[in-house]
């Protein structure tokens, strides 16, 4: 039988692919129509930047010379050269037209070139032959419009520049946002390693991570170079055995860093304000100088007879005997038999110093010229010895400079100051510049340097290893940073012991001790580091030790008298079982390969004579010197006539201790910087206070830790200039055996002079069984310490 079906309802809507969009309601599936669909867009923020044409011209370097002048110059401390104004000239004018003037367009050229040459190198000459200028200015060309630089537009040409893309070539939108000009990713200099390195720093908990030792050996080298007026790499590796050109040199540099600071000084500036200024020397401190503020050059003197001119020469002795004054110009006889120094009795004055005379020429019109050289280079005639004298009236030394006035910085500047940081991009040590790195090691430093850490960096001198005394000395030292108590919860930076290691010249002579008693004598010292006591202090510490002149290998065949500075370390024959007792105390405290680490083992330095200990890059600065200076000073002094009557100068004393200072503090007068020490009958001011201030003031003013002739105190030529102090260092450290022990600060520098760790003076004295100096890294302050 056939069965019948019961008919198929007709669909309502035709068979497709595309499924229902709601099955279980039956309700009808819609299908899409295919349009023509518009073209997708760019967001009208990201289209691209109607460009407007601009009529080249030709636009000459020396035109826009004032402009960039100001621009590089005045505003960001660069120097351009002649290529680099030429090329930017050039660009000016082609991308500029002739709106560069009247519109404004070259100075935001300028200012960006000149940013992202900061951000890219980081050096003060901006070199126009060079590939970084141009990259500068081809990727500053895609990014102006009519003459104008286009402050939304990006300038990486690491990243595409295609709007569906991103930077890796993926699909997107397009939309993300693009670094403008004033960002640090400008120019494509976001990897030139500017930014902050957190990870770094999260790793570097330890202060100590942050304390770098520089050997003399390992300065580097800066010359200064006059026409640039900025410090330039020396080209040529520093010799023991130089050309004897070099020793000429070595005298030159030196007028020329003291020359360029007098002139930055406030009171050498053109006036604006003020037509009337001091025409004579006063005795305020600064040195003040003549109605016309200028340096006299001694060869202008000539036809000058019966003027009153200021000076600025080196004291030197002619080989008649007399003394005499020398400049880059020339040298001029020097009649001091009236004249008076700045301040009286406060500072030392001897042949080799740079100075400021004040006085009147008098020409010798029977012999006007002679042929004789000038001590800084002349060759006769104009630029020899000049006839005549110069009879001076007062005589002072140069004024000081700050620290932050040289480098710049967050410390207080010099008021009295009418320009900004001089090298604030100039790496003197290797370690950074101030710009470069000053934030970054300030933030580091607030960090770091709290009351859970450490700030302190002892200094002991005179460690005669030859000696009981010092070893019972030496042992008070450690013991009292041993066992911190709970009021001293970390041990000390570092420990910086000096020489010299020995009482007599070592390795001198049948007389003196040998190479075997000057190795016992470090073995003697490596025995007492052994013991379990000092163990923690050894392994959260760093031992420095800086040679004398009695010790190896120099003493050798100097038998004690003065050898060339710098010298090198003691070596290691001498000095390896010292090195072994260190590593044997981090491995007790620190476990082997460091499994109980918290923080940077301990370590021992061995290092040259002067050097200097930096904390945290440019933030900080320690010269350590062991020399007998005060003896020099003493003995090579110029003598001055006592005045013919006093005058009563209505002047405070602020060099005298007030209520709540001690003597230490005494001598921060910073304003003015060169206040001078008066009075010294004064009894509230002994004696040793008053040596210590003229010390203190002598060589801070030369800028220089032996500012003698080579026959006083040998140099090696060049390295003589790791002797300078300039810029002005955070702290100085004179180990001088015949100068009373002292901490005293000026213009910001704190001087300091442990004196023998035994506790005596040189003078059959003894103050203590132990006696050092502690020093504040964070304050800034030195203390003297006795113990026993």
């Amino acid at each position: 039988m056939a069965t019948s079906r019961r008919p198929e309802k007709p669909s309502l809507v035709p068979n497709s692919s595309i499924p229902s969009s709601s099955p279980a309601f039956g309700t009808p599936r819609h299908p899409i129509h295919p349009r023509r669909t518009a073209p997708i867009r760019a967001p009208p923020a990201l289209k691209p930047v109607v460009r407007t044409t601009v009529l080249p011209i030709n636009l000459p370097a020396a035109t826009l010379r004032p402009l960039a002048f100001r621009t590089f110059t005045k505003k960001h401390n660069i120097t351009l050269t002649s290529s680099a104004l030429a090329a930017l000239a050039d660009f000016i004018g082609k991308h500029c037209g002739s709106g560069w003037r009247e519109e404004g367009l070259a100075e935001k050229v300028l200012e960006e070139v000149a940013k992202s040459w900061k951000r890219s190198t980081g050096q003060v000459i901006v070199e126009g032959d060079g590939q970084t200028l141009k990259d500068i200015l081809k990727t500053l060309e895609g990014s102006m419009s009519g003459g104008r630089v286009v402050t939304g537009s990006s300038l990486s040409r690491q990243s595409s520049f295609t709007f569906g893309q991103d930077a890796n070539g993926q699909s997107g939108t397009g939309s993300e946002e693009r670094p403008g000009l004033e960002t640090n990713t400008s120019f494509g200099m976001s990897k030139l390693g500017v930014e902050d390195k957190d990870e770094e720093e999260d790793l570097l908990k330890d202060p100590r991570e942050w304390i770098k030792i520089v050997g003399a050996f390992e300065q580097p080298k800066l010359v200064y170079n006059v026409s640039q007026r900025h410090f330039d790499r020396s080209l040529t590796k520093p010799s023991l055995f130089p050309n004897p050109t070099h020793k000429t040199d070595l005298f030159r540099q030196r007028y020329h860093i003291v020359h360029q600071r007098v002139l930055r000084n406030e009171t050498f500036q053109t006036p604006t304000f003020s037509a009337a200024r001091s025409s004579t020397l006063n005795r305020t401190g600064s040195i003040a100088i003549s109605q016309t503020n200028t340096i006299t050059p001694i060869a202008n003197l000539l036809g000058r007879s019966g003027s009153t001119h200021l000076l600025l020469g080196m004291l030197t002795v002619s080989p008649t005997g007399a003394l005499s004054i020398s400049d880059l110009s020339g040298t001029i006889a020097l009649d001091i038999q009236h004249a008076q120094p700045i301040p009286a009795d406060g500072t030392y004055f001897t042949p080799g110093m740079i100075v400021l005379v004040e006085g009147i020429y008098e020409e010798d019109y029977a012999n006007p010229t002679s042929g004789s050289s000038s001590a800084l280079g002349g060759n006769g005639g104009i630029g020899g010895t000049i006839g005549g004298k110069f009879i001076g009236s007062t005589v002072g030394h140069p004024p000081c400079e700050r620290r932050a006035t040289t480098l710049g910085g967050t410390e207080e500047t010099d008021k009295n100051s009418l320009t900004g940081p001089a090298f604030g991009w100039t790496d003197f040590l290797g370690v950074g510049s101030e710009r470069a790195t000053g934030v970054r090691m300030n933030r580091i430093a607030s960090k770091l340097l709290t009351s859970e850490n450490s700030h302190t960096v002892v200094i002991a001198s005179d460690i005669h290893l030859d000696q009981p005394s010092t070893f019972s000395a030496l042992r008070s030292l450690l013991k009292s940073y041993s066992d911190p108590p709970e009021t001293k919860p970390t041990y000390p930076l570092s420990i910086i012991l000096m020489g010299n290691f020995n009482s007599k010249a070592s390795l001198a002579g049948v007389s003196s001790a040998g190479s075997i008693e000057y190795k016992e004598n470090f073995n003697a010292l490596a025995s007492m580091l052994a013991e379990k006591q000092f163990q923690n202090l050894l392994a959260h510490t760093t031992l420095v030790f800086v040679p004398g002149d009695n010790d190896a290998w120099p003493s050798a065949f100097s038998a004690g008298a003065s050898t060339p500075l710098p010298r090198k370390q003691v070596p290691e024959l001498f000095t390896n079982r010292v090195s072994r007792i260190i590593a044997s105390a981090n491995r007790e405290v620190w476990g082997v390969g460091g499994t109980k680490k918290k923080g940077k083992e301990g370590e021992v330095v061995w290092t040259s004579n002067p050097s200097r200990l930096t904390w945290f890059g440019v933030k900080g600065e320690m010269v350590l010197l062991r020399d007998d200076v005060l003896g020099r000073l003493q003995r090579t002094s110029v003598r001055f006539s006592p005045p013919e009557e006093e005058h009563d100068y209505d002047v405070p004393d602020e060099t005298s201790p007030s209520a709540g200072e001690t003597q230490e503090d005494s001598m921060d007068v910073d304003a003015p910087p060169s206040r001078p020490v008066q009075q010294p009958q004064d009894p509230q001011v002994d004696q040793d206070t008053l040596i210590a201030r003229a010390i203190t003031r002598t060589l801070l003013s030369q800028s220089h830790l032996s500012p003698f002739p080579l026959s006083v105190r040998p140099l090696h030529w060049d390295f003589a200039h790791t002797l300078n102090l300039y810029p002005l260092p955070t702290s100085v450290v004179l180990a001088d055996s015949e100068a009373p022990p002292f901490v005293v600060k000026y213009c910001g520098c704190t001087v300091m002079n442990p004196g023998p760790i035994d506790g005596s003076d040189g003078r059959g004295r003894r103050e203590g069984r132990a006696r050092w100096v502690e020093f504040d890294v964070k304050e800034n302050v030195g203390v003297l310490r006795t113990e026993g």
